[in-house]
């Protein structure tokens, strides 16, 4: 290697160590969320008395910071908290994913599919297929979170590969890669509502496809696996053989050659799965469907089948789960379910103390308005300042990175910044569909690296059964060069796909009015 090259080497382990060490003298993460909650308090205290002139595009009046220590607003924090957990969307998506995934874990069915799949998969193609597999879930709403993400790592453990390097690939595609898909999924419609509300704003016409970022994210597909495979495999891997794996190992499923009755019972399971597929299949396509949306849609984001994604995913693991337990011998009464879900639901403790007090500091902060005053001040900071064209868009994908650290939801934050975002845009000749994919790059890049997002926790967890010393800075250096890379080079890429001219997607346009 020349010398300038290991010093540049040199200096990006250094940055990422130094990255690490910071992260992992912060506190716990349940305390992290419990400070946090105490600085939107005192925040709240503090800005409530100030009139901002921000306006909040979603009711048109201006912005009002609600002071969360006020009697009236304090009462009903304590009032709603246990709503606020219950209710939490990822605690529900994560347990009740988790009970059917416990039953095939337990049974041997997951394991004897990862066995089949090492059988015929060549070892360096590991990571592009962990990384596509984590882009293709994103179909299925956010079961890539609790599925494909500790399936990395047991793959790659199995393969005799740091474990945390697939863990991170995974996490790569499932949240990095987040709006590259050639699969559409719920979230095509969802933005595609919100940018046709903002675009109205200026022009109560103008009708969006919503499928107008499809042939973009297609081609981002591509390029997010190349970029996640030579960044796992040369960047965060060789980094990652200095972490000693210190777990509870022995818990991790054998790799050897499957068994005739293993084989047997693999087939059996998946012969189930095929026939549950079917059936699925076959009751969702008529058009009078029961599993469409009222506008006939089964990717809208108000179908019952996009509704549905979690129990059909517990469904979809418990029965060939349980398939191949009685073919296999290793289910014989219905106590060997109930074993499997109880262990899986054993393993979430920790998960669940966390996600307690994220669901109270996320209550906080929205009803607060502190992240709409930040996310409405930001967007008029770039509007002011007139830049040109392509530099607004960079701006755009760069400052919604930005606030995403802090809002993590894709539609709510669309809904704050597209009825700004948008009709600044079109005045200036630059289409809602454009500004809609600059939107998804930021959505996505820095999905990876902030604590705030109610999945890191997991993530965290999913590591700690491998490394016990995982902390909050282990992941974040771990995900910091997926990141960064992410964000310039996806830049880039759209920046060049519009300098080419290629469509963006079905009936999109570059510019406003289309033409």
């Amino acid at each position: 290697m020349p010398a300038a090259e290991e010093i540049q080497t040199s200096r990006i382990a250094r940055a990422l160590a130094a990255v690490e060490r910071v992260g992992n003298k912060l506190p716990d993460p349940a305390m992290l969320f419990i400070a946090l909650l105490f600085i939107v308090w005192i925040l709240s205290w503090l800005l409530s008395g100030i009139s901002f002139e921000s306006i909040d595009p979603r009711s048109g009046e201006a912005v009002r910071v609600r002071n969360q220590l006020a009697g009236n607003n304090f009462t009903t924090f304590f009032t709603t908290m246990v709503n606020n957990f219950t209710h939490f969307h990822p605690v529900g998506v994560v347990l009740v994913a988790m009970l059917g995934i416990g039953v095939a874990e337990h049974t041997g069915f997951i394991n004897a599919g990862l066995r089949a799949v090492m059988a015929v998969t060549a070892k360096w193609l590991l990571t592009p297929m962990v990384i596509l597999v984590g882009i293709m879930s994103h179909s299925a709403v956010d079961a890539g979170y609790v599925l494909v993400i500790p399936l990395g790592g047991v793959i790659f453990y199995a393969a005799g590969r740091h474990p945390l390097a697939g863990i991170a690939a995974a996490f790569a595609g499932v949240s990095g890669g987040f709006s590259a898909n050639f699969v559409p999924s719920a979230l095509d419609p969802m933005l595609q509502g919100i940018s046709q509300e903002g675009a109205r704003v200026l022009d109560a016409a103008i009708v969006l496809n919503p499928l107008n970022n499809y042939f973009f994210t297609t081609a981002s597909t591509l390029l997010i696996v190349t970029l996640g495979w030579l960044i796992t495999d040369k960047i965060v891997e060789p980094r990652l053989q200095a972490n000693e794996l210190d777990g509870d190992l022995e818990d991790l499923p054998s790799m050897a050659p499957l068994q005739r009755k293993e084989k047997r019972a693999l087939w059996g399971a998946l012969f189930a799965m095929l026939i549950g597929v079917a059936i699925m299949v076959g009751t969702a396509l008529p058009e009078g469907s029961a599993w469409r949306a009222p506008d006939g849609g089964l990717a809208s984001a108000g179908s019952p089948l996009m509704g549905s994604i979690v129990p059909l995913i517990f469904l979809g693991f418990l029965l060939p789960g349980v398939v191949y337990g009685i073919i296999a011998g290793t289910v014989k009464s219905s106590r060997d379910m109930i074993d499997g879900m109880s262990k899986a639901m054993h393993g979430m403790g920790y998960y669940l103390v966390i996600m307690f007090f994220i669901a109270q500091f996320i209550y906080a902060f929205n009803h607060s308005n502190l992240g709409v005053l930040l996310a409405v001040n930001g967007a008029a900071a770039l509007k002011a300042m007139a830049l040109p064209s392509g530099i607004t868009i960079v701006g755009i994908i760069f400052l919604t990175g930005l606030i995403n650290l802090f809002v993590g939801s894709a539609s709510a934050k669309w809904a704050l910044l597209a009825p700004i975002f948008l009709p600044m845009l079109m005045q200036l000749g630059i289409s809602p569909d454009l500004a809609q994919a600059a939107y998804r790059i930021g959505d996505s890049s820095t999905n990876i690296i902030t604590p705030l997002m109610p999945y890191f926790p997991l993530v965290v967890v999913f590591c700690q059964r491998y490394v016990t010393t995982t902390g909050i800075g282990t992941v974040t250096a771990m995900m910091l060069p997926y990141s960064v890379t992410f964000l310039v080079l996806w830049t880039i890429f759209l920046l060049l796909y519009w300098a080419t001219g290629l469509p963006l997607g079905f009936g999109a346009s570059y510019v406003y009015p289309a033409g």
